[in-house]
């Protein structure tokens, strides 16, 4: 890969990425069916990290090092969630005391971890980790298969979601099933990933992606139209994000012009490299807005003066956590620690000197990683 096209090619990963932990953050905001239609957000950001994972084993790196990494960019962030979450719940009430294989999901989430009514919204978003983590450990085996026979790979796993939806065959325990349900449900994204990193999916002509984009989208949604909400039904929902996966994977924007404005380019890159700490604290940062909002008497503002205060709040909230935890991110990845990652002003080039762009020095791959029960809503 070209420097020229792989720079922009990843600023158009990092935009995408940038757009779903927007949207998932104000989904949790303002819980609006309309903004799970607008912008599949976790489908995106599936098919994006089994992209960037297919190019990671395809170095040549030991898979179990690569695996190991991908976790390892994960779950410090995640310990240091549990780490306030897990004593808050057993210093203010748990009732239901859980087993305690399931409490060690709270190290490694496996599956959802359990939750007293204090915890459930930052136990709400997990859902994504656990089956991130899922992705990861099978992807040597999903490319293994992808790589013979790439169309019945990408198919079989909402296939074989279908059967089970029909003729139910999980195990007696709800969390693997909820486990089992979303791995089968984003699956599809995640190998469609695969096909962005070899090429397959360019060989393909737009106007066939564009039309296949369309079916899975508008098949989808006549689905929900006739039998209920497109959230509760997996099989459905999981088509219709690989419709826009498809679209948007296929297409390849020219990104230079935001290279070319560097304030939003720094945001681009805050963001990014702060992706996990945002996804997992900013449903936590919502719940806490209201009753410090209530404290604060902002009812006197008046409705719509309310509402502006609590996401006034809540913003505040996300960007102390951001300040206050991110660097973990920065340790997990093997960076150098910085309190607030704002990029660095680009020194002036000497004259008379060619300079090649470092990808490692700004496109490093951050783990993003970006909701209703089963059913839930999925952001």
């Amino acid at each position: 890969m070209c420097c020229g096209g792989g720079l922009v090619r990843d600023r158009y990963f990092d935009s995408l990425r940038v757009l779903a932990i927007i949207r998932v953050s104000v989904y949790h905001m303002f819980p609006f069916a309309v903004l799970e239609l607008v912008f599949p957000s976790m489908g995106v950001m599936f098919a994006l990290a089994g992209s960037l994972m297919a190019n990671s084993l395809a170095r040549g790196s030991s898979r179990y090092n690569v695996i190991f990494g991908r976790i390892r960019r994960l779950l410090p962030a995640y310990w240091v969630l549990g780490l306030f979450v897990v004593p808050a719940m057993l210093l203010l009430g748990w009732d239901e005391r859980p087993a305690l294989w399931h409490l060690t999901a709270w190290v490694v989430p496996f599956v959802s971890p359990p939750s007293s009514d204090v915890g459930l919204q930052a136990q709400e978003v997990i859902w994504y980790l656990v089956t991130y983590l899922w992705l990861v450990a099978l992807s040597p085996v999903l490319l293994w298969l992808y790589r013979r026979a790439w169309l019945v790979t990408i198919v079989a796993p909402l296939a074989l979601l279908l059967a089970l939806t029909i003729w139910p065959a999980w195990p007696a325990n709800p969390n693997f099933q909820d486990v089992g349900t979303d791995l089968l449900t984003y699956a599809g994204c995640w190998i469609l990933g695969f096909a962005h990193r070899d090429g397959t999916l360019r060989k393909v002509s737009a106007g066939l992606v564009a039309s296949l984009a369309v079916v899975c989208v508008g098949g989808a949604l006549f689905w929900a139209h006739r039998h209920g909400a497109l959230q509760d039904m997996p099989v459905a929902y999981g088509i219709y994000q690989i419709g826009f996966v498809l679209a948007l994977l296929r297409w390849q924007p020219d990104m230079a012009w935001l290279t070319r404005r560097r304030g939003l380019d720094n945001w681009v890159t805050l963001i990014n490299a702060r992706a996990v700490t945002i996804y997992l604290w900013n449903n936590v940062a919502i719940a806490l807005c209201f009753p410090i909002g209530d404290a604060l008497s902002t009812w006197i503002l008046g409705q719509t003066g309310e509402e502006l205060s609590y996401c006034v709040i809540a913003l505040a909230l996300l960007t102390n956590a951001v300040l206050l935890f991110g660097w973990v991110e920065d340790l997990a990845a093997k960076r150098t620690l910085r309190f607030l990652p704002w990029p660095h002003p680009t020194p002036a080039k000497p004259a008379g000197r060619a300079t090649v762009p470092s990808l490692s020095r700004r496109w490093n791959d951050p783990v993003p990683h970006y909701a209703t029960t089963s059913p839930r809503p999925r952001l």
